[in-house]
């Protein structure tokens, strides 16, 4: 396949390449690409923006990280952060700092991860930018959702005897990451190295392919629960809870035995010799929902079936502790993710 230099097309005629072809799925979006600002009209609902950058060296590996892929799970990080708040995605802007080394092709690829997450979750792409890059390549998202304002879930709505309560399963994302990385070690130098990734493709999906919980959002309006407080577990379980506490001035209590961990995940934490619930509490990238409801829901929790109960909320004094399976506490701390750590 004949690869075409990005310089032949030039920034505008890169952008109608990409865009061409996507028809807008939501009434709110009344002007998309093509014109100095998209126009859009939620008709008296509340906007919710959030935003993501992606740099290429921190927050992702292209030696094992397909840029389909890599399109796929910059947009679900985005619509993530709206379902957090208990809105609904729409639109969002795509800019790209493109270096020399890619071509027309490669952008291409990545555009066909970003449409099909647009696609799965009905969300517009309605603008962005484009420039070149001396650092290789550099993916910045803004999404735009909507939300009635009695609908809005904040960080700072816990309350003490409140549930604590969790989506999917934890730590099968950072499980992911350290078998990708091991591979990539294991690979360097060898001309024909084949990874073993065999049993381990959950792993895999989670790290490269995070879903954003909109279903969790629909069981929660379909059992008619509304979460007290509500934050996607994007930097580590640890460091989520206590975003929640410190906002909503409480303590909490979390038990070892309630924390939902994938069966690859434990097997790849044994083979690893890492701590499982370590690697469940900090690992991060998991985009599940954490979320607190009142104790008077207990009946609606147990109903759910893209969700669990790991907790309650306390007062603040008690501080924030997770319960081991031998009843011993250990306090909480931020583990997870740091961009600035981990650069």
């Amino acid at each position: 396949m004949s690869e075409t230099e990005i310089s032949t097309l030039g920034e505008f005629g890169l952008i109608d390449q990409l865009t061409r072809d996507f028809k807008v799925k939501n009434a709110s979006t009344l002007r998309g690409v093509g014109d100095d600002c998209a126009v859009i009209d939620y008709e008296g609902k509340k906007t919710l923006v959030t935003t993501d950058l992606l740099l290429e060296g921190i927050h992702f590996d292209l030696t094992y990280t397909p840029l389909k892929h890599l399109g796929y799970k910059a947009v679900a990080v985005n619509l993530s952060d709206v379902y957090a708040m208990n809105g609904t995605p729409r639109q969002i802007t795509v800019s790209l700092g493109i270096s020399k080394r890619f071509t027309v092709e490669h952008i291409n690829e990545l555009y066909s991860g970003i449409y099909a997450a647009c696609e799965k979750y009905g969300v517009d792409l309605v603008g962005g930018d484009t420039s070149a890059s001396v650092t290789g390549l550099l993916i910045s998202i803004t999404c735009l959702g909507e939300a009635g304002e009695q609908d809005i879930v904040y960080r700072n709505g816990a309350r003490d005897t409140d549930l604590v309560c969790v989506s999917g399963d934890l730590g099968a994302a950072y499980m992911g990451l350290q078998l990708l990385e091991r591979e990539r070690v294991a690979s360097a130098g060898q001309k024909d190295f084949q990874p073993d990734f065999a049993g381990r493709e959950y792993l895999l999906e989670r790290q490269l392919k995070p879903e954003p919980r909109a279903d969790v959002i629909a069981e929660l309006h379909k059992l008619g629960i509304h979460p007290t407080a509500m934050m996607d577990i994007s930097d580590g379980l640890s460091s989520e809870l206590l975003h929640i506490c410190k906002d909503s001035n409480v303590g909490c209590r979390v038990y070892e035995s309630r924390i939902p961990i994938d069966y690859q995940t434990a097997v790849m934490a044994e083979e690893l010799n890492m701590n499982l619930v370590t690697a469940a509490m900090n690992g991060g990238e998991d985009y599940e929902l954490l979320f607190t409801v009142p104790l008077t829901e207990h009946e609606k929790v147990e109903q759910m079936k893209t969700a669990r109960l790991i907790g309650r909320i306390t007062k603040p004094e008690l501080g924030a502790y997770l319960v081991t399976r031998d009843d011993a506490e250990m306090e909480i701390r931020a583990q997870g993710w740091n961009a600035f750590n981990n650069a």
